[in-house]
């Protein structure tokens, strides 16, 4: 089974104000997105799960639209929110003082089953408010302690997840100060250090929760490749990189995890990640990337099909 993320951010804001929904309603374009990946058949597609991302306002009325087409239509196509708060309610004690974040209780009450947790975006905020505190946070190469910080963060955030017995695209990867060159000789071990860590202070701790029916995924970003205009990761250097995760899973996990691509799956990329038998998928964005960027339904069925095809 192959497995297909797509992270819908903050497509709730329209273009007129800056940014990339088509649409001046975000509420009907969602609807409308909703029926397209129905119609295009996303759901019962041979050996492929898809799975949505949304911001949580978009959250309701995609599963709104969802609730309207037949069960048999809609098959395993998913839904999920795009963030999850490190902090739970719990019965008893906290019970509302969340106003700002997004406990694990709120989605689940909504019916949501998968979250996003750890995208580079989120981590890049969370050190920026730390280095409010201290600047050396935010200086390349001297963070370490601000990163395992970030790391155990998110980490709370992947644990109120499970806990509450739902699913988790985990994203991890390094940034471009982080790898350090394009020669294997010099980033070999730098990534490996980086993953490592990643791993050890995050996600193997939710691999000690999973229950029967839960899923916890890895989305591999290399950060230094991501965003109009970047180039991707090769085929042979996501290789490389997803063998150390598998390794590192093994190792500090107890079990060997899934791992998707993340850092720009593209119809143009898609065969060659496709050929690595240690990616188990991909993770999307964008799928027209240059301006006006934004995402169509129909070339996301393509960027599915080429990767699978």
């Amino acid at each position: 089974m192959k497995e297909i993320y797509v992270n819908l951010k903050r497509f709730e804001v329209p273009r007129s104000m800056g940014g990339i929904c088509t649409a001046e309603d975000p509420i009907t374009w969602i609807r409308q997105i909703m029926k397209e990946s129905i119609e295009l058949g996303l759901g019962s597609l041979k050996d492929v799960d898809v799975t949505y991302f949304l911001p949580e306002a978009l959250l309701v009325p995609a599963m709104e639209a969802l609730a309207e087409e037949a069960p048999a239509r809609v098959g395993c196509f998913k839904l999920g929110c795009a963030g999850v708060f490190r902090e739970d309610v719990e019965p008893g004690k906290n019970f509302g003082a969340f106003t700002t974040n997004r406990p694990a209780a709120a989605l689940q009450a909504l019916g949501c089953n998968w979250v996003l947790v750890g995208h580079s975006e989120e981590r890049a905020d969370k050190l920026s408010a730390l280095a409010l505190y201290d600047a050396a946070a935010g200086v390349p190469g001297k963070p370490e302690a601000a990163e395992s910080a970030v790391e155990r963060m998110i980490s709370e955030e992947m644990l109120c997840a499970l806990r509450r017995g739902m699913n988790v695209l985990y994203c991890i990867g390094e940034t471009e100060e982080q790898k350090g060159s394009a020669d294997p000789a010099v980033y070999e071990p730098r990534v490996r250090q980086v993953l490592r860590r990643q791993i050890e202070e995050g996600v193997s701790r939710g691999a000690e929760i999973l229950r029967e029916r839960q899923r916890l995924c890895i989305a591999y970003e290399p950060i230094w490749a991501i965003g109009p205009g970047k180039t991707p990761a090769t085929g042979e250097y996501v290789s490389f990189v997803s063998s150390c995760i598998k390794e590192y899973c093994r190792e500090l996990c107890g079990k060997e995890l899934p791992i998707v691509y993340g850092g720009g799956l593209k119809e143009e990329n898609a065969e060659d990640i496709a050929s690595v038998k240690t990616i188990d998928g991909g993770f999307v964005a964008l799928t027209k990337f240059t301006p006006p960027i934004g995402f169509d339904v129909g070339s996301l069925k393509n960027i599915i099909g080429a990767y699978i095809g």
